[in-house]
């Protein structure tokens, strides 16, 4: 047996198992009973949502996005999955495709969380796909700062499910295609979940990109630390309005 090691721990996040706990329960209680949804906007959702298919969550350290990915999680219903798909983007290793694990469990403070090798094979099977080394994926910390997550929401449960770890490269427009199509018939299992890790937020001087917009009827510009303040709206407005541009 191969084990990913939580490389992480003890930098991104605490390594100690009952601070750890401690943290994601405390983060998991301050989300509201009814969360709201974007569309319709300003409607209220119970959680766990009822046959939630998939979830977005950030993989900044938890000192940052800890509390804001607890929202994602209340909202998954447990009952029913056997199988977590979890698809991270790869920061160290420049892949033109997704790359499958060859780790037979990954650990975390909390416990070990078993992969599926079987859907795994199963996936190599069907497409074009490359294999993680395991020191690509130990230095990769999209899947990582999800499985204390992952761990903590299935713990009373967590023999009875299995991990799909996928990291996915730089793709051509087309190879996005022929992925999401491979996928389609897993997400539309009711057995099976998604979790997207996606960045909490890229933007700024250091990432080279200050896109902003002070408002719908205005020209965006590039912002610099000259400019100051905008006279605009928050920054964050701007950055939101664009993040609904890009999901329309």
């Amino acid at each position: 047996m191969t084990a990913r090691q939580a490389t992480h721990a003890g930098s991104w996040y605490t390594d100690d198992r009952e601070q750890l706990d401690y943290e994601l329960q405390q983060w998991l209680d301050n989300v509201p009973e009814q969360v709201t949804e974007v569309i319709p906007v300003g409607d209220s959702c119970p959680v766990p949502v009822k046959g939630i298919r998939a979830i977005i969550g950030p993989h900044a350290g938890f000192s940052y996005s800890g509390a804001n990915a607890a929202y994602g999680y209340k909202c998954i219903d447990t009952q029913n999955i056997k199988r977590v798909f979890l698809l991270g983007p790869s920061h160290h290793a420049y892949l033109k495709t997704c790359a499958l694990s060859q780790c037979t469990e990954y650990s975390t403070p909390l416990g070990n969380i078993r992969v599926d090798q079987e859907l795994v094979q199963e996936l190599q099977d069907k497409g074009e796909w490359r294999l993680m080394s395991t020191r690509v994926d130990q230095d990769e910390h999209s899947l990582e700062m999800h499985l204390p997550y992952i761990y903590k929401v299935f713990e009373s449960r967590i023999e009875q499910i299995s991990l799909v770890p996928i990291m996915v490269g730089s793709l051509a427009f087309e190879t996005e295609q022929k992925y999401g199509k491979l996928l389609a018939p897993y997400l539309a299992d009711p057995e099976n979940l998604f979790i997207i890790s996606s960045d909490f937020c890229h933007w700024g001087s250091r990432f080279g990109y200050t896109y902003y917009q002070s408002s719908e009827d205005n020209q965006p510009c590039d912002l610099s630390v000259r400019d100051g303040r905008p006279n605009g709206v928050p920054i964050w407005e701007s950055i939101q309005r664009l993040d609904s541009e890009g999901m329309d």
